[in-house]
């Protein structure tokens, strides 16, 4: 389990301006360092209880923890006292935005985010500064850190900030950015590369023509088996056309790897 995500993140909680808090403690949250990758989560389906299914039994202090969010904390709770409601509150609006994000209204907020390349972009050369999306590992809180996606390379970053890689990467889920690209497919983008194509391809064939069978003490075949691939799911399930070309890649490279076991063996 990475410490970065052992507890919520309590940095900079008296960040921010006291009428922005008297304000609305949301739109105190989203202005406070490091915060970002949220977008506002809209008050109307924060008080539908519906919507908060199941999450009393993984906020302690819950029912506080809502108020505080809902601006309707009663004022005159101890300090100490108000300090862990507020670690919890913090939490709570992170379970919260990770359903919000995957409504259609979510949607529509975290596509102007990823328009205007509020998460960032791909450090990758060829993807030509393509915007990221924040995406999470598991589902599950306090396992992993969040995530960067590229939609054109397909993989994953860590995020510059450290402020930005310490959050949780269960306020964002694994199946957001997918669910985005569904709702608006028109939003993915073009896969094919600039002039010079074939060319690149042809020098990468001869630098793997020449190239040794091993890096160090590592064979390649070690290294090839041992190489993790991120996996788009929704909802835990692997996308169709994705899972099918990845069933394809996963067999050229399984038929690689016995070549270079053969090359190995010196068979």
């Amino acid at each position: 389990m990475s410490s970065l995500i052992r507890r919520p993140i309590v940095e900079d909680i008296s960040t921010g301006s006291d009428s922005d808090y008297s304000n609305s403690w949301i739109s105190w949250f989203l202005s406070s360092k490091g915060n970002e990758y949220f977008c506002e989560v809209e008050e109307d389906y924060i008080l539908d209880r519906f919507n908060l299914t199941g999450l009393n039994t993984e906020v302690q202090s819950y029912s506080q923890a809502l108020d505080l969010i809902t601006d309707q904390l009663d004022e005159d709770i101890e300090d100490e006292l108000r300090g862990s409601v507020e670690i919890s509150a913090r939490f709570l609006y992170g379970l919260i935005h990770a359903r919000w994000i995957i409504t259609s209204r979510g949607l529509a907020k975290m596509l102007e985010k990823y328009k205007k390349a509020d998460f960032g972009r791909c450090p990758r050369v060829l993807c030509y500064s393509q915007p990221l999306l924040p995406i999470g590992l598991t589902d599950t809180p306090y396992e992993k850190a969040v995530k960067l996606y590229c939609p054109r390379c397909e993989d994953l970053y860590s995020p510059k900030s450290s402020r930005h890689g310490s959050i949780d990467g269960a306020y964002f889920g694994s199946t957001f950015p997918h669910m985005l690209f569904m709702v608006y497919p028109n939003m993915i983008p073009s896969k094919s590369t600039s002039d010079g194509k074939d060319d690149h391809h042809h020098r990468d064939r001869e630098r793997s023509d020449k190239a040794p069978l091993g890096v160090g003490s590592v064979s390649t075949v070690a290294a090839a088996t041992k190489a993790e691939r991120y996996r788009p799911k929704i909802f835990g399930f692997h996308i169709h056309e994705v899972a099918k070309l990845q069933r394809w890649q996963d067999a050229v490279r399984d038929r690689q790897i016995s070549q270079l076991e053969g090359l190995e063996r010196g068979d």
